[in-house]
């Protein structure tokens, strides 16, 4: 047939050739390659995006390979679930998989991050050289300089379809288009809900409802137990796990951080022992293991969804040794922070025990005997922490130091109501009062916490008279990610006025800083007679009266079944619990400083500056002002008698 009898004339293609074009493209079956295949092809790392520039060779990571074919077009496989550690490729997977479909299965894509500065960030580090680099997709994909292009950091427009990147803070984002793709990176990342709009992961899977042949990508490092996604998405499925053979006897087992074993002296020569042989298998064996390993379901699911969980201990040779787990165990320690990044990050588990209640009756058996009032030695810098109530405003002071132990200096009642301008007068009273301290100098409140939760409106025109640089105000909330949030600015007054000042709101995760306050105050004292230090996070509490250790641990995390999700709540134990959100405020009011990111010079600095001022006169006498175990209406204190300690 000549080009004539096709529909191309001298000057180029007719318009209908162009249409009959565009249907034989579009009634073209899917590639029979598979993603691993596609990577292995046409995949190229530079060193821009990768420690080992060159082609793309899935034998390196062998355990990817089923997860990656899962996502072709050809697998009836719908969702593919992956709990995982670090430095084992999951990300890279995905971006393969992005790779696949810009290439070869053209369609509307949606890749969704943590947030939104988070999703221009890969766009520009991992996304970009993955178009840039590899030859196959550079010319589907036009460079971003030029005009028209249909590529931006948040969009990538290539023939057949489109790659939006966004956040999972953001609800516009979530539902800006229809995807027959859907890539969900990091998911416990993710804020509990968006815009007041729902839970993210749901927003974004029901973008996809209109696809028949739709498939979803949900990668994550799990965080803890009972509100982790990426755990209840595994649970859900058919539960696959990455088994290898032994060198020795061949037994084909799952890779155990229980069967990992070194010297204590020398955590570099850790080895692995086998279930069935028993022997020392070197970490240089996992070139022999993992090749030859198999995913196994330990489940059953709903027949559509493939679930599988890897830890690092399968880390190529090179990447993460065997030594190197070891000595990042030995290296946390008790320190129960540093414990749970092992456990998710290493182990690829949830953290099972942050929502357990410290023991009340131990708190208070081992309160300090340190006076009130007065700025023990080792708290550096004074925050604060503000509850209001109808009738009162409860405050607890809060000294900081150095790995984050903690000093209550003092707990403090205002009577009144609080829709009138007494209590809150004396709270401004309280912000410049001085604190003894037994470095001899008086210190101040750095900065005060205050919940806008109830009496919203007085609690504004308080704030905003106050100095921003050392009162905040703060509302609860499960959208963010970290413990405290980028502070909006809230511009309108009670009667819908614009406000010609506005107002700073900090977002604080209380479910996070309650699970790191239990988490600290489980430390145990250490036995200083043998030279033991105070562990990060030490909680120093004086002799407070009981009622203080109860409202502290008032609050205990529960898991509940809602629509058939399972869900955490911080849920009362009992009525009164000023005690505990008094200090997760003072906490934010610290975290606000950034006394989280404070090096050693840092608070070197602030000790020798309290050192080298005048001495003041001795602090006054011991006085016990912990709420009274008094169950109705406000805390009522008095002086601590001759013959007792604190009250109960």
């Amino acid at each position: 047939m000549s080009a004539i009898d096709m529909g191309f004339g001298a000057v180029g293609p007719s318009v209908e050739s162009i249409y009959y074009a565009a249907a034989a493209a579009g009634a073209m079956p899917d590639p029979a390659l598979k993603v691993s295949e596609w990577a292995d092809q046409y995949r190229v790392l530079t060193t821009r995006s990768s420690p080992e520039p060159g082609p793309w060779n899935t034998a390196r990571t062998p355990f990817l390979k089923d997860i990656m074919d899962d996502l072709s077009p050809y697998s009836r496989v719908e969702t593919v679930v992956f709990m995982k550690g670090s430095q084992i490729g999951g990300t890279e997977a995905g971006n393969n998989w992005i790779g696949y479909n810009i290439h070869l299965a053209p369609g509307p894509m949606l890749a969704v991050q943590p947030t939104t500065e988070m999703a221009k960030r890969n766009s520009k580090q991992r996304i970009g050289p993955l178009i840039e680099d590899s030859p196959a997709l550079r010319t589907l994909v036009r460079e971003a300089r030029s005009r028209d292009s249909g590529n931006t950091i948040l969009a990538k427009e290539f023939p057949g379809g489109i790659l939006v990147l966004t956040g999972a803070n953001s609800a516009a984002g979530l539902r800006s288009m229809s995807a027959r793709y859907l890539f969900l990176d990091e998911v416990d990342g993710y804020p509990g809900a968006v815009d007041g709009e729902g839970e993210p992961c749901n927003l974004a899977v029901a973008r996809t409802a209109n696809y028949a042949r739709r498939k979803i990508l949900i990668v994550s490092t799990p965080v803890v137990s009972g509100r982790s996604r990426i755990e209840r998405f595994y649970e859900a499925s058919d539960k696959r796990k990455y088994h290898v053979p032994c060198p020795f006897c061949a037994l084909m087992q799952t890779l155990r951080f229980e069967n990992l074993r070194w010297p204590k002296a020398n955590p570099s020569a850790a080895s692995y022992y086998c279930d069935g042989c028993g022997r020392s298998i070197p970490d240089h064996a996992k070139n022999f293991m993992l090749p030859r390993g198999a995913w196994i379901p330990e489940g059953v699911g709903d027949g559509k969804t493939h679930g599988y969980y890897l830890s690092s201990l399968y880390s190529p040779v090179g990447w993460l040794s065997w030594g190197q787990i070891a000595k990042k165990y030995e290296d946390a320690g008790k320190d129960v922070d540093k414990l749970q990044v092992f456990q998710n990050t290493v182990l690829g588990l949830p953290w099972t025990d942050i929502g357990e209640v410290p023991d009340t009756d131990r708190l208070f058996e081992r309160a300090e005997p340190y006076p009130i009032g007065t700025v023990p030695r080792g708290a550096l810098l004074l925050t604060a922490g503000a509850d209001v109530q109808r009738n009162r405003l409860e405050v607890e002071v809060v000294g900081w130091g150095r790995e984050k132990q903690s000093w209550s200096v003092d707990y403090r009642v205002i009577e009144g109501d609080t829709t009138q301008p007494g209590p809150w007068a004396k709270l401004a009273e309280l912000l410049d009062e001085e604190f003894p301290s037994d470095y001899g100098a008086p210190m101040r409140i750095a900065k005060l916490g205050v919940d806008t939760g109830f009496n919203t409106t007085t609690v504004y025109d308080w704030v905003r008279k106050m100095s921003a640089q050392r009162v905040m105000a703060i509302k609860g909330t499960s959208r963010v990610s970290s413990l405290l949030g980028a502070p909006s600015l809230i511009e309108v007054g009670p009667m819908g006025q614009r406000v010609k000042y506005g107002l700073r709101l900090w977002p604080i995760n209380a479910s996070l800083a309650k699970e790191e306050l239990y988490r600290w105050l489980k430390n145990a004292a250490p036995d200083l007679t043998k030279g033991e230090a105070w562990p990060k996070g030490y909680c120093h509490i004086p002799r407070y009266s009981k009622e203080y250790f109860e409202q502290l641990t008032a609050e205990h995390l529960i898991t509940k079944t809602v629509g058939g999700l399972r869900k955490t709540f911080w849920e009362k134990r009992r009525d009164r619990n000023e005690a505990l959100d008094c200090r997760i405020y003072a906490r934010a009011a610290s975290v606000s400083l950034r006394i989280d990111a404070w090096a050693a010079a840092k608070w070197d600095e602030l000790e020798a500056a309290l050192l080298a001022k005048v001495p003041v006169a001795p602090p006054p006498a011991v006085r016990n002002v912990g709420p009274a175990t008094t169950s109705g209406g406000p805390p009522q204190f008095r002086p601590m008698a001759a013959n007792e300690s604190f009250l109960e």
